[in-house]
């Protein structure tokens, strides 16, 4: 059985979503051949133009409760009609991660998954149900922060997006849907020179910022204070000096940092504070499922822990 590419649209009430997918289906060659399913779980201010949608073969279907949304469902929805695609209008509110694992099945594969999001709420959304956006932002492909002003904090933006989903791809667009130039990240540490010296709260920030824009930082020297990370499995002269992040919520805290190389790591083990000098390169790596960031450490040495143990990434 051919397989049918499901295209879900997520984000909050009045994010966007109808008017994203209005647009989407104007593209003859994105629906060209076949009926395509339009499922959506949400009514709001836009609406389709069910007249539009007969023209492109396009059959709405609603749902009201996400429980609805299952399994059973989706497969008598491909028995009656044999569609060639299915784009779905999620609810914000809802767990994307439920649909995919549970309500799909196949011959249902999720194509993409794409997060819209009004970038003049964010920060209070981000200030008040930073749990619910997060949830958000783990498993999509991409986000697209839409009604963006010259206001619009796009570090802020990018940083608690890359924070839970560092795959994820980023877009700022305007009021009328016209693509915003992104800006250069605004860091609270210099890059310029040679030598970057990080104060203990801004670890996170290097972190993402080095994941997205490695090259950057090759061949230049870090100093920063970390925690020590060294299960029994690492190599002799591996490590990997971190801190512990919080991403979305105090619930959910992650260890994050990279791999580092040195002489002497023997001498040191698991949860003692240290503080680093080290080369930063970038190798294939196997934990990383492909090239990424790399500490050739030229000093390691211990040091007290930090006054704030946690990090944040805005």
């Amino acid at each position: 059985m051919a397989e049918i590419p499901v295209y879900v649209i997520s984000g909050f009430l009045e994010s966007g979503k109808t008017t994203f997918l209005s647009d989407t289906i104007q593209d003859k060659d994105f629906l060209d051949g076949g009926l395509s399913l339009l499922i959506t779980c949400e009514d709001g201010e836009v609406e389709y133009d069910e007249n539009e949608l007969q023209k492109l073969k396009v059959k709405k279907i609603e749902i009201e409760e996400e429980e609805d949304l299952t399994e059973e469902f989706m497969l008598e929805l491909q028995k009656t009609y044999r569609p060639a695609r299915v784009l779905i209008e999620y609810n914000g509110m809802w767990n994307v991660g439920r649909l995919i694992n549970e309500a799909l099945p196949n011959p249902f594969t999720v194509v993409q998954i794409i997060t819209l999001v009004d970038a003049t709420t964010f920060e209070v959304y981000m200030n008040n149900m930073r749990s619910l956006m997060a949830e958000q932002f783990k498993i999509t492909d991409m986000v697209i922060f839409n009604r963006c002003t010259d206001q619009t904090n796009q570090s802020f933006c990018r940083r608690n997006v890359k924070a839970v989903n560092r795959r994820a791809q980023v877009f700022f667009e305007g009021f009328n849907g016209e693509e915003i130039q992104e800006e250069p990240e605004e860091l609270p540490f210099d890059t310029s020179g040679p030598v970057i010296t990080l104060e203990d709260e801004d670890f996170g920030l290097w972190y993402v910022d080095a994941l997205d824009n490695l090259d950057n930082y090759v061949g230049k020297t870090i100093k920063f204070r970390g925690y020590v990370y060294k299960p029994d499995r690492f190599p002799k002269g591996v490590l990997v000096p971190g801190r512990f992040a919080m991403t979305c919520c105090a619930d959910d805290v992650a260890f994050i940092g990279f791999i580092c190389q040195y002489k002497g790591a023997e001498n040191f083990v698991s949860k003692q504070w240290v503080n680093v000098t080290a080369e930063i390169g970038k190798e294939y790596q196997k934990e990383y499922k492909g090239e990424g960031p790399v500490l050739y450490a030229k000093s390691i040495v211990l040091t007290g822990e930090p006054k704030e143990k946690l990090v944040y990434f805005s």
